[in-house]
């Protein structure tokens, strides 16, 4: 912080010598810097992906299971209504001798 103010309390050439390092350096902190942090979003963004990719495989899985048990109940109540359902053909055509 002292640095800060030092420079601030300085006087013009000593403003203007940071500016020329600034305008000299800046374009190679700028690509050090980039070259550091280029990978690491890389890798920030693959991991998200294969997060979003594993939580969909997930949620579709859970989804298939949810629509099976689903199915299986209905077939299951069709197949006990059936059952408890007299066949009323026969009783209401009585057969003709």
């Amino acid at each position: 912080m002292a640095l800060i103010e030092d420079v601030l309390k300085g006087s013009l050439a000593t403003g203007l010598a940071i500016a020329v390092g600034a305008v000299v350096l800046g374009p190679t902190i700028i690509q050090s810097v980039g070259s550091v942090l280029r990978p690491a979003a890389k890798s920030l963004i693959k991991g998200s992906m294969v997060f979003y990719e594993q939580t969909l495989v997930e949620i579709g899985e859970m989804a298939a299971d949810l629509v099976a048990e689903a199915r299986a109940e209905l077939d299951e109540e069709a197949l006990s209504d059936a059952q408890q359902t007299p066949p009323q053909a026969a009783a209401e055509h009585p057969a003709t001798g």
